[in-house]
C-alpha cells in the first residue's frame, strides 16, 4: 500500500510540474512593443504615504518617473535602486515617485522596505484597480513597471521590467 500511496505522490508532483505555468512579463522588454501611447495627459491620484501628494496635479510642470512595485520582488528591489541613485542626480529637474502595490495595512512592511532602500522622493500605495487595462496607466501587466511622463503628464515611455538608468535617461533626454 506504501508503495501505491508513493507512486501516487510522485504522479501528483511529476503533473504539477508539467502543467502550464502562468507567463510573467519579459525583463528588459517594454511592456509592449509598438504599443500606441495615449496622446493626452493621464490624470492620476494615489494613497500617498506622507504630505507629499502622488497626483498628476502634485507632478505636472517637471518630467515625471513613476515605478509600480512590490516590497517581495528582487527586480524591483534594483528598479528602486536605479532611481534612488537617479534622483539624487536630478534633484529638483525629475520628480520621481514609487507606488507600491499593497493593501494600507501592509504599510509597515512598505516603510521598512523604503528605509532600508533609503528612498527619499515621495511614495504611494496602489491597490489592484492601478494594474487593470482601465487604470490610469493602462495596464501594468507586472512589476516592475515604469512610466515616465512628460511635463504635461504624457505618456512618453511605459516599460515592464528592470529598466536601467542610461534607458531612462535617454527617454527622459528633451523632456
Amino acid at each position: 500500500m506504501t508503495d501505491v500511496r508513493a507512486g501516487l505522490l510522485a504522479l501528483v508532483v511529476l503533473a504539477a510540474a508539467c502543467a502550464k505555468q502562468p507567463e510573467m512579463a519579459p525583463v528588459g522588454l517594454s511592456d509592449k512593443p509598438g504599443e500606441a501611447l495615449p496622446d493626452k495627459p493621464v490624470s492620476y491620484v494615489f494613497d500617498a504615504l506622507d504630505d507629499r501628494p502622488v497626483s498628476s496635479a502634485a507632478m505636472r510642470g517637471k518630467p515625471t518617473v513613476i515605478a509600480f512595485i512590490a516590497t517581495g520582488d528582487i527586480i524591483g528591489q534594483a528598479q528602486v535602486d536605479f532611481l534612488v541613485a537617479m534622483e539624487k542626480n536630478d534633484g529638483t529637474k525629475v520628480n520621481y515617485a514609487l507606488v507600491a502595490l499593497h493593501p494600507r495595512k501592509e504599510i509597515v512592511l512598505v516603510e521598512a522596505y523604503l528605509s532600508t532602500l533609503k528612498v527619499e522622493f515621495p511614495v504611494a500605495l496602489g491597490d489592484p484597480s492601478v494594474m487593470a487595462p482601465s487604470g490610469p496607466f493602462g495596464e501594468i501587466p507586472a512589476v516592475p513597471t515604469v512610466v515616465i511622463l512628460d511635463r504635461e503628464s504624457k505618456i512618453v515611455w511605459k516599460h515592464t521590467g528592470l529598466a536601467k538608468a542610461d534607458e531612462l535617461r535617454g527617454h527622459l533626454r528633451g523632456l
